[in-house]
């Protein structure tokens, strides 16, 4: 493709159903960033979305999620330690993250997801751009239950900015991020409600 030809220095690798989980897994996410995650998901009679904000720094994530009900859901984990709190509360409930990755609390397919997936189940893999974000596209064949998983990876970020999962050809849930500010995040975003500042001096 003509992507290879750049006059950056940047190396690009064609991107196959083989290769693009190597290609992938070359890419740098920032350390630290800010970012808005629109999910939407898609039912027979209707539809819903919501809005995540996404801030990272270093080993710390917070998302603010606005819930139905219009109360904010917090959240704050290291991978190890999650924090969760409610709107203004200054009741903190901590508990061990377990399973749940960073990934997780922003409702969004988690890189391991893509890497981990069985080669031969990647059935497109190419560089394409969604309004205009250079991407690494993955996906997936349709399994035996009709679901189909398309991810969009930026280059530019290595940070996953679109997804979608289809039912039998029908989109069922999308995900979209396509902007990034990677200016330092103020350390006020890992402040808990009760004053403990989680970032590390």
């Amino acid at each position: 493709g003509d992507a290879a030809s750049g006059g950056d220095g940047l190396t690009v690798v064609a991107v196959t159903p083989e290769t693009v989980q190597a290609a992938i897994a070359t890419l740098d996410r920032p350390e630290q960033y800010s970012r808005v995650i629109r999910v939407e998901q898609f039912w027979e009679d209707g539809s819903g979305s919501f809005d995540t904000s996404v801030t990272v720094s270093g080993r710390w994530t917070r998302t603010d999620r606005v819930l139905s009900d219009s109360q904010t859901r917090h959240t704050i984990t290291d991978g190890e330690t999650t924090y969760i709190w409610y709107g203004a509360e200054n009741a903190v409930f901590s508990a061990p993250a377990g399973g749940i990755t960073p990934d997780d609390e922003q409702s969004i397919p988690t890189y391991e997801t893509i890497l981990d997936l069985p080669a031969e189940t990647i059935a497109a893999a190419d560089y394409r751009a969604t309004s205009g974000v250079n991407c690494i596209y993955v996906e997936t064949a349709e399994d035996d239950f009709g679901y189909v998983q398309r991810y969009w990876v930026s280059v530019d970020t290595g940070l996953l900015v679109a997804s979608e999962r289809l039912l039998e050809g029908e989109t069922i849930y999308r995900m979209a991020s396509l902007t990034a500010d990677l200016s330092t995040p103020s350390v006020d975003h890992f402040i808990l409600p009760d004053g403990t500042v989680l970032l590390d001096e």
